[in-house]
């Protein structure tokens, strides 16, 4: 029993020296790694701070970057280019401007520029000259016909020749007999009248072939000459009913020949805009075939009668038709301009703004040689002028002629960045 107790006290003895001994080893060295600790989070503080003055540098460079993109946006073109291209430069100033009554019409042929073309007389169609859609002249051939009545027309116009001959050769030859004193004058007197009966007759002949359509150059010749049907005006065909083959007469219309390069526009006005309406008032049209297209044109009719349903009354503009891009029973908008109404407000000419990636834009002179593109909003358009709800102030000045060029300038100048 000692023996095992002196054991056990041994191993007692050298657990708690080791246990105090590994206390002392490892007290100097926990407190050496909470420095490391320390320096660790502060050099880690540190290197967050040297990231964070790195990116505070990179967000003052990409500032820079972009007050540099800004800088190229603009559009640098000399005065004399200016001067070759049609950029004019004005200021921008408020101005009154005038009131707009807008309206849907209908655009229509010009009934006074139709005509209706079919022949004289009666006859059969033996060839046909233009068809649908051709443009023709005034006196243009547009199909022949054979007819009886032509030829009956002519037969008596070679016995009126004939029988003026024969009266002049008699009218000579009474001269001769008078002048000799063979014959008695009052001879004379009749072979005068009966030469200017005969001059009568083959004048009146050559009149009737004349109104069918037969002209002194047909008259010379030995055949037979065909009736022509003549367009009695310059147009375009836009119905034709000739068939080679077919009798045609007087009643029957061959073909209809329209001048377009001027049509009619049918608007209904409402009844409370009468009293800002009048004949001769100018308007503007346009049509969705034809956005950028704006058509003149002024008001020639105005009914006295108003729908007693819509209760708006019916009017008609006469409208110049260059290019003939107006269509008959095309939709159209109209605009009327009427008396300035309102207070003053910023507005600019329609051709100062361009459109550019959905947005309206306008250039702002920049000195004499560079423009700025400005995004702009826009209100209400009248006059050939725009209203500018934002984007421009009063006295800047910008370029109210020429914005397409300088658009292709700075669509441009983004395609060389883009490569660049």
């Amino acid at each position: 029993m000692n023996k095992k107790g002196i054991i056990i006290g041994l191993v007692l003895t050298i657990a708690l020296g080791g246990g105090v001994a590994y206390r002392l080893i490892t007290t100097p060295g926990g407190a050496e790694h909470a420095e490391q600790g320390e320096h660790a989070e502060a050099g880690h503080t540190e290197e967050k701070g040297a990231h964070a003055d790195e990116k505070g540098g990179h967000a003052e460079g990409k500032e820079e970057k972009g007050h540099d993109e800004h800088g190229e946006k603009l559009v640098k073109m000399a005065l004399e280019v200016q001067k070759q291209n049609g950029v004019a430069v004005a200021t921008a100033k408020k101005a009154q401007m005038p009131g707009v009554i807008s309206a849907t019409g209908k655009v229509e042929a010009n009934a006074d520029r139709i005509a209706h073309v079919s022949p004289r007389i009666s006859g059969k169609i033996v060839a046909v000259r233009a068809s649908l859609g051709d443009s023709v002249g005034a006196g243009q051939v547009l199909a022949t016909l054979d007819s009886v009545e032509l030829g009956e027309a002519m037969s008596r116009y070679h016995q009126s020749k004939t029988r003026l001959s024969l009266a002049q050769s008699n009218m000579e030859r009474v001269k001769a007999l008078v002048d000799k004193k063979i014959a008695a004058r009052k001879e004379i007197l009749q072979a005068e009248t009966d030469y200017k009966t005969a001059q009568t007759e083959l004048h009146t002949d050559q009149e009737r072939l004349s109104l069918y359509g037969v002209s002194a150059a047909d008259l010379k010749g030995d055949k037979r000459p065909l009736l022509p049907v003549r367009s009695p005006i310059g147009g375009v065909i836009t119905e034709k009913h000739a068939i080679v083959g077919e009798l045609s007469d007087p009643a029957k219309s061959l073909y209809t020949v329209a001048d377009l390069s001027s049509v009619w526009v049918l608007v209904d006005i409402h009844e409370k805009d009468l009293a800002k309406v009048r004949r001769g008032q100018t308007a503007t049209v346009s049509v969705s075939a034809f956005p950028e297209a704006k058509f003149r044109g002024r008001i020639t009719y105005l009914s006295d009668v108003v729908d007693p349903a819509s209760r708006t009354i019916k009017a008609r503009l006469e409208v110049a038709n260059p290019g003939r891009k107006l269509k008959p029973e095309m939709f159209a908008t109209v605009e009327l301009a009427t008396g300035a109404d309102a207070a003053a407000v910023l507005a600019v000419p329609e051709g100062a703004v361009v459109e550019l990636e959905g947005k309206k834009l306008v250039f702002i002179a920049e000195g004499d040689a560079a423009f700025e593109p400005r995004k702009v909003e826009l209100g209400r358009a009248s006059g050939g002028m725009v209203e500018v709800l934002s984007g421009l102030k009063e006295g800047e000045r910008l370029a109210v002629k020429g914005g397409f060029v300088l658009k292709s300038e700075l669509q441009k100048g983004e395609i060389a960045g883009h490569d660049h």
